[in-house]
């Protein structure tokens, strides 16, 4: 189900609005300009070189110690007293062996950090762009409201100057021009009211975009087919497999795990291996080469505090992934559910409902001026034309922001 004139309509009225002479611009341009120019992308691309770096740091293998000593080789016979001294020196190395397997798990527990980073850079790309392109459609919206404001405050205006200044005899077209200068004055604060809304849309558009707030904007004129959902089973399970949130719950669990492993690990000790060579010359020339291995024995310290800690913080992981799973399932339900309320309200109004508004408040004016048409009724058609144009934006925006939501939980795109 399409509905593509009606609001083909709303956006063909946007090209009479324009303000401030700036080139119209669509949409998809400001998401491509966003997503190249946001300053907080560089935050998170920096985030994924500082966790690449943290698992290169986790591969690396201890550096090895040297040991080098000299000295004086002091030598006495007790059978003879006979003396003799000469030079002495050692080198020794030692080198820290870690477990087997520790080296491993530490690289795993770093690449989940680097799956987590670049899991934030996408989400925040996607919340940018879905941002962006909330932002854009208010723009628009406004656009049209200030429009339909402008033309009946506009209106009133002029005919309540046209009437002040015939100085109508009788209390009934005294009172008469008053209410209509009564409703100029009050369609004048909607209208302003409207533009304020436009240039707020616009100050936070410009904002995301990295230009300055007084920034000229223009957006160009897009047909939106609002299609109704796809059956609930399907956005759930899109939501489980591409959801943002669902999935650094998932790589949190698998990296609680690697930790649990870790601390397992941890419960054998780390291996030295120290080769050695001593040398030293008195009467006769003495070298000593060996090598030496030192292992602490896990008697008393078993790291069982640690794995118990690990575990734990396991459990809470899997905890907070069925929470987060529950959270997104009912998200991906109350979305849907707006989505397809709206879009089928809208389907009730015939395709030409903002132009048959417009074209009555149009001919309501010409023929109140020719003096065929009671105050009341014109004055009820330029507010019902107002109010209709509030009614299909309100339900247009609704929809619009509830396929972007959806678009966010279930990670994909419904514009098709």
């Amino acid at each position: 189900m399409k509905f593509p004139s009606l609001v083909s309509f709303f956006f063909v009225l946007l090209l009479a609005s324009r303000s401030g002479g700036a080139e119209p611009v669509s949409v998809n341009s400001l998401v491509l300009k966003a997503l190249a120019t946001h300053p907080e992308l560089r935050y998170y691309e920096a985030q994924i070189d500082v966790a690449r770096g943290g698992k290169t740091k986790a591969g690396e293998i201890k550096n090895p110690d040297m040991m080098v000593g000299v000295g004086n080789w002091h030598l006495r016979d007790l059978a003879t007293t006979q003396v003799s001294d000469g030079p002495t020196w050692a080198v020794q190395l030692t080198q820290t062996f870690d477990w087997p397997g520790r080296l491993s798990l530490r690289k795993a527990i770093a690449q989940k950090d680097i799956e987590l980073a670049q899991l934030g850079f996408a989400q925040f790309r996607a919340a940018l762009a879905g941002r962006v392109r909330t932002i854009a459609w208010k723009l628009l919206a406004a656009q049209e409201q200030t429009r339909a404001a402008e033309e009946v405050a506009k209106r009133f205006q002029s005919l309540a100057s046209v009437l002040l200044q015939r100085d109508p005899a009788g209390a009934a077209p005294r009172l008469e021009a008053r209410i209509i200068q009564a409703s100029a004055l009050t369609l004048g604060a909607e209208a302003t009211l409207a533009r304020n809304e436009l240039a707020a849309a616009r100050f936070e558009l410009n904002q995301l975009l990295g230009e300055k707030a007084e920034h000229p904007l223009e957006l160009r004129m897009e047909d939106l087919v609002l299609n109704p959902p796809p059956a609930l089973e399907f956005l759930l399970a899109e939501a489980r497999r591409k959801n943002f949130a669902l999935r650094a719950r998932f790589i949190d669990v698998e990296q609680q795990g690697y930790h649990v492993e870790l601390a397992k690990n941890e419960r054998w000790p780390s291996i030295t291996v120290q080769p050695y060579m001593q040398k030293q010359t008195t009467l006769t020339r003495e070298t000593q080469v060996g090598i030496g291995v030192s292992i602490p024995l896990p008697l008393w310290n078993r790291n069982k505090g640690a794995i118990d800690a690990a575990k734990a913080r396991e459990v809470q992981a899997e905890v907070m992934l069925t929470a987060q799973m529950r959270q997104l399932e009912r998200d991906v339900a109350a979305q849907a559910s707006h989505y397809r309320i709206h879009t089928e309200e809208l389907a009730k109004w015939p395709a030409d409902t903002l132009e048959s508004f417009r074209k009555a408040a149009a001919e309501a004016d010409e023929h109140y001026r020719l003096g065929a048409l009671p105050l009341a009724t014109y004055t009820e058609l330029q507010r019902q034309y107002i109010a209709s144009v509030k009614a299909v934006l309100t339900s247009q925006l609704g929809a619009v922001d509830a396929r972007l939501q959806l678009e966010q939980l279930t990670g994909g795109s419904l514009a098709e």
